[in-house]
């Protein structure tokens, strides 16, 4: 089955690009989605995460609560790195049990022409883009994004500091097949999703979705 990475900072559009996608035939899976799903009531995440930030991460059900991580492992790059390095590996264990063959013990539908997997701490994972055939790298200025954040609600200050500890645009970049631009408010995105699935021969159904999000 066609896989397909799509990465992106904050804000850029990439997971605007994932649901189009869907739209498209595609079957999606979301990374951060499947991070959350490891934060389970006395797992060794757990554990290790409130070894690393402190007991407070620990939710009354003794999952994890998500917003007070996301306040200390997104407080320094260090402090991001420690998260990834907790998480990361056990997450693309995971994904690639989820991408093997269909002949083997996939569990994604033979019905899916192709996956998209939305990645939004890309260089992370790096090690896990062997298991992809195309990575599309949805860019946008940080000026842009920065805009589009806010006026979605989220607090200026949390998109600065969160901004800081991403990538560059061009660092980013580098690390895809494909780069596709959006920085405009129109449909330029779509347009340029509808002409890769048509060079890679994916089935493409009709349905067409708004927004720049992601």
């Amino acid at each position: 089955m066609f896989t397909v990475f799509i990465i992106g900072n904050i804000a850029s559009g990439k997971s605007c690009a994932s649901r189009y996608l869907v739209q498209r035939g595609g079957y999606r899976i979301d990374l951060d989605q499947m991070a959350k799903d490891l934060y389970l009531p006395g797992s060794p995440i757990v554990e290790r995460l409130a070894n690393a930030f402190g007991p407070d991460v620990v939710a009354e059900d003794g999952g994890v609560d998500r917003a007070i991580l996301a306040r200390y492992a997104f407080a320094t790059p260090e402090s991001v790195q420690t998260l990834n390095e907790i998480v990361h590996p056990a997450l693309i264990e995971q994904l690639g049990i989820m991408l093997l063959p269909a002949q083997c013990c996939s569990v994604i539908p033979a019905s899916y022409p192709f996956v998209v997997v939305e990645i939004s701490v890309a260089a992370a994972c790096t090690e896990a883009f062997v298991l992809a055939d195309e990575i599309i790298a949805i860019t946008a200025p940080v000026d842009v994004r920065r805009m589009r954040a806010i006026e979605r609600g989220m607090d200026p200050q949390d998109f600065d500091r969160r901004s800081a500890l991403q990538p560059s645009e061009d660092a980013l970049c580098e690390l895809a097949t494909l780069v596709i631009d959006n920085s405009q408010a129109d449909d330029g995105l779509f347009e340029a999703l509808d002409a890769w699935l048509s060079m890679k021969g994916l089935v493409a159904g009709q349905q067409r979705l708004g927004g720049l999000d992601g």
